[in-house]
């Protein structure tokens, strides 16, 4: 399994936006074959803890691919993603 830990931390004039395109970003996330769980949470104004399990890194790679083509990506480019991915 693929686990991914850690935070995505946005300006505070990106806050809303972060929140309005999130539900999305879930829901499609939760949806793709192979995620195990998906959680994001606002921990604090603009820190945005993140929590990803896959069953394998090929459905993790298939995540990656579809992030990067998504609104969610368009949306928050740019924005710090301090993340730890490991193998468990």
């Amino acid at each position: 399994m693929i686990h991914l830990t850690g935070t995505l931390t946005c300006a505070p004039q990106d806050r809303q936006t972060v929140r309005d395109a999130l539900p999305a970003h879930i829901r499609h996330t939760r949806a793709e074959p192979g995620c195990l769980e998906f959680e994001v949470v606002e921990t604090r104004p603009g820190v945005f803890a993140v929590s990803e399990l896959f069953v394998d890194r090929a459905a993790y790679e298939v995540h990656q691919t579809r992030t990067k083509a998504s609104d969610w990506f368009t949306a928050t480019v740019g924005m710090t993603r301090d993340y730890t991915v490991s193998e468990v």
